[in-house]
């Protein structure tokens, strides 16, 4: 069964997660660098449902759904929208067109989001973005290449195969048609 402009869910899903896990990095390695708090940007996202006057640890759970939820949407939209050809590269473009929406957009009304580093946020977008379209291109081939295979056996199994036309050599190396 396809699902999103013929990529199964399965594919949207394992690119959120992929992504989701890996987008983060630049933000966090430009805040351990800077001596700043890793974690700001999960707190800001978690202050989305319980508020910036939250609890730490309530607006570090809430983070978790909200994260994912924004993870598990932003790739249907770029599996939905990114170019069979090239999608790391596409994604790229994908990500920065999220962050365009989330950061500049959005972003720039709810003062928790406001206040972070605005380039290591960008990076983080364009990393999802990255990161979604290697995952959607790397499952296309494996795809590819397990229909490769299987049309290949099924070939064979119907006696459709085209080693019929396929010369092989005999032991003197005359070509023999089987």
């Amino acid at each position: 069964m396809r699902g999103v402009g013929q990529r199964t869910c399965a594919d949207v899903v394992a690119a959120a997660v992929v992504a989701g896990a890996l987008s983060g990095a630049p933000s966090t390695v430009w805040a351990l660098r800077r001596g700043d708090d890793p974690l700001a940007a999960a707190r800001a996202a978690g202050s989305l449902v319980v508020g910036a006057g939250g609890p730490s640890a309530l607006r570090m759970a809430a983070a978790v759904p909200v994260h994912a939820a924004l993870s598990l949407g932003w790739a249907a939209v770029l599996a939905r929208t990114l170019p069979r050809r090239h999608e790391p590269a596409w994604g790229v473009l994908g990500g920065a067109a999220v962050a365009a929406l989330d950061l500049g957009l959005i972003g720039r009304r709810i003062p928790a989001i406001a206040a972070l580093p605005q380039a290591p946020q960008w990076a983080d977008h364009v990393a999802f973005g990255a990161a979604v379209g290697a995952t959607l291109r790397w499952r296309r081939r494996a795809e590819a290449g397990r229909g490769g295979r299987a049309a290949a056996q099924n070939r064979q199994i119907n006696g459709t195969s085209s080693t019929a036309t396929t010369p092989n050599r005999t032991s003197s190396g005359r070509p023999s048609f089987q």
